[in-house]
């Protein structure tokens, strides 16, 4: 009985160690949700403003696609492109926030927006005119080079406009 007694105790006295490793986080996400906001924002605007253009599939395109189309009287692939387009701007409005959407809504169409300029750029359906990746860098180059000819123009006019000495007449 005794050696069962010691046994008993040298089991409650043992020490088990365990150790918990953790799981290897997740790598950082290339573009936060700040970054892909600022992207779908200044994709947009310029969109607005007509510096990007986006050629949305077209009714044959989406024709090509749809065997079914020959069968029918009326071709699906037209409201097919119409509803592309639909959508699109559908999100831009919720983006924009001219559409009423809750942030949960919000978010899910700058996300889906953030997708279609993948898509469109990967098809190779967005062309841009000029898109400024730092406006407020470019304008304040600007404001210096326009300050810079500010002054040039102030000089050339100081110096053209400088009231003229009287010529000194000598004696001979």
């Amino acid at each position: 009985m005794s050696q069962n007694k010691a046994a008993c105790n040298t089991e409650k006295n043992k020490i088990i160690r365990v150790q918990i490793k953790k799981s290897p986080e997740p790598a950082a996400a290339l573009y936060s949700e700040k970054d892909i906001r600022a992207i779908v924002d200044e994709f947009v605007t310029s969109w607005i403003k007509g510096d990007i253009i986006i050629r949305f599939p077209t009714a044959s395109e989406l024709g090509k696609q749809n065997p079914l189309s020959i069968a029918f009287p009326k071709d699906p692939s037209v409201s097919a492109e119409l509803k592309i387009k639909e959508h699109y701007i559908d999100l831009i409005l919720v983006c924009a926030g001219v559409k009423p959407a809750s942030n949960e809504e919000q978010q899910k169409a700058i996300s889906e927006v953030f997708k279609m300029i993948l898509m469109f750029r990967s098809a190779n359906r967005i062309e841009n005119k000029n898109i400024s990746k730092d406006i407020e860098k470019r304008i304040t180059e600007l404001e210096k080079t326009q300050q810079h000819q500010i002054k040039l123009v102030e000089q050339i006019t100081a110096f053209l406009f400088k009231p003229k000495k009287p010529k000194q007449q000598t004696k001979s």
